[in-house]
């Protein structure tokens, strides 16, 4: 999740809000006292949340007793800072995890009976394989907007294990638990439209991370009659949009972001267009990282569109190629690009070497550039990735998704960061409903990759069949 502005800060600081408040209600509700933590968590501040956590655990009291102590726990940990929410998982993995002693020993009984197993020795070696900290987990769950809590917690959760490996299993355990909450069977795909609440399209501001709304009327003209945008729900998180897909209905495939999302086109009649270009897709929850939502999603929107508007004849994305120009740069410093001639080296350096406003200025006027950027391109599409697939993201979800690459567009994004990111190409992959299982089946299987044939002639220009 990118947040790019303080009002687009103010509407998560406002969920949260919101959160704590219907939390602390329902302790007053229960008179359950309220767990006062500093927010860096000091080694004093342990045993009184030790103590929290085990009452979650042990859920005694009944059913309003528990979800009472999993609120006075999670508005804990919402008050604490990083180092402090570090500490609380740390807690969590050390004093909640299998008791591996005990495991171990169920496990030797039950195998030791022979082929007269008791099953009730079994069902106490599945009850042990299931740490106590998945009762933490499943208790968060069932209280107001505890699905939002426990999404965020794992956010919080992946950021903390690239420096704490030990918390990795932690991560897993609750992204297994995030994956059957959130089967694609449970959610809900909604069109978002102008006239949806404020705080939903505040969101849609917040959250949107490939090409940022620049204002209210920019995020009205992509909600627009020509234009889409699809989100997948959770019902138990009505009002957050989990992945979202901003759509374009034009005539003919877009070469150019800019010209999509110019504000003063002229609207086309949905009716009457024959493309649909999908050019932004968005996880708007970092929690649910790891969790296949995006290639149902793309799939789900391409069948609702087919049957709303029979007129539309392609289905495409226009995509960036967000890692091409650091794949050249490392291609270069390890000699592993294909053959360039001094000449070619030499302008790929140069324009490595260049400011963006200089930089562009060489990619529109040399006659020689664009043609040895598009070839390089190809080649970093279809095999950068030395035979294992694409290096580039975005390729490979969609090539896994059943979708070719049709085409690569010059100066497809000229924004800053499109030009830092990737020379300011731009790339169409192409959705043929009748040949995405077949497409996805060859990559996934066999690995091969389905191309258009004016991709295939720029790969043979780099010697690829």
């Amino acid at each position: 999740m990118q947040i790019k502005t303080a009002e687009a800060r103010s509407v998560i600081d406002r969920t949260l809000g919101n959160l704590v408040w219907g939390w602390k209600k329902l302790s007053m509700i229960t008179d359950d006292k309220i767990l006062i933590l500093r927010p860096d968590l000091p080694k004093a501040d342990i045993k009184p949340l030790y103590r929290q956590m085990q009452k979650c655990v042990d859920a005694r009291g009944g059913e309003v007793s528990a979800r009472t102590h999993a609120a006075v726990l999670g508005q804990a940990y919402l008050d604490l800072n990083d180092q402090g929410r570090h500490q609380f998982m740390r807690l969590i993995v050390d004093r909640f995890g299998t008791d591996e002693a005990a495991l171990r020993e169920s496990m030797t009984a039950y195998l030791e009976q022979g082929d007269r197993r008791d099953q009730r020795m079994l069902d106490r070696v599945r009850e042990l394989l299931t740490p106590p900290w998945t009762t933490l987990f499943t208790q968060f769950n069932a209280l107001p907007s505890g699905v939002k809590f426990l999404v965020d917690m794992r956010s919080d959760l992946i950021r903390f294990s690239r420096e704490d490996g030990e918390l990795e299993v932690l991560d897993r355990d609750l992204q297994r638990l995030l994956v059957s909450w959130f089967d694609i069977g449970f959610l809900d795909l909604r069109r978002i439209t102008w006239d949806e609440p404020a705080s939903l399209l505040e969101k849609l501001i917040a959250y949107e991370a490939v090409h940022e709304v620049q204002s209210w009327e920019d995020l009205k003209h992509r909600l627009n009659t020509d234009r889409c945008c699809y989100a997948f729900f959770h019902p138990r998180m009505p009002d957050e949009p989990l992945i979202f897909v901003q759509v374009a209905l034009v005539n003919g495939i877009s070469e150019s972001i800019q010209d999509l999302l110019d504000d003063k086109a002229p609207v086309e009649d949905p009716h009457t267009v024959d493309t649909a270009v999908f050019y932004s897709i968005t996880n708007a929850q970092h929690g649910l990282r790891g969790i296949s939502l995006g290639d149902f999603l793309i799939k789900r929107v391409a069948n609702d569109l087919e049957r709303q508007y029979p007129n539309l004849k392609n289905y495409v994305t226009l995509s960036p190629a967000p890692g091409f120009r650091d794949f050249i740069e490392c291609g270069l410093d390890l000699d592993e690009l294909p053959p360039l001639s001094p000449s070619e080296k030499s302008e790929v350096e140069t324009l490595l070497e260049t400011r963006v406003v200089e930089q562009q200025e060489i990619l529109e006027t040399s006659k020689t550039v664009k043609p040895l950027l598009m070839r390089l391109c190809a080649h970093y599409l279809a095999s950068g990735g030395n035979g294992t697939g694409p290096a580039d993201p975005v390729a490979n979800f969609h090539l896994s998704n059943g979708a070719r690459i049709e085409q690569i567009n010059w100066l497809g994004d000229q924004s800053i960061r499109g030009m830092n990111r990737s020379f300011g190409l731009m790339v169409n992959y192409r959705y043929r409903l009748s040949d995405i299982e077949k497409n996805h089946e060859a990559y996934a299987l066999d690995g091969r990759i389905t191309c258009s044939s004016r991709v295939k002639s720029l790969l043979r220009m780099n010697g690829q069949s």
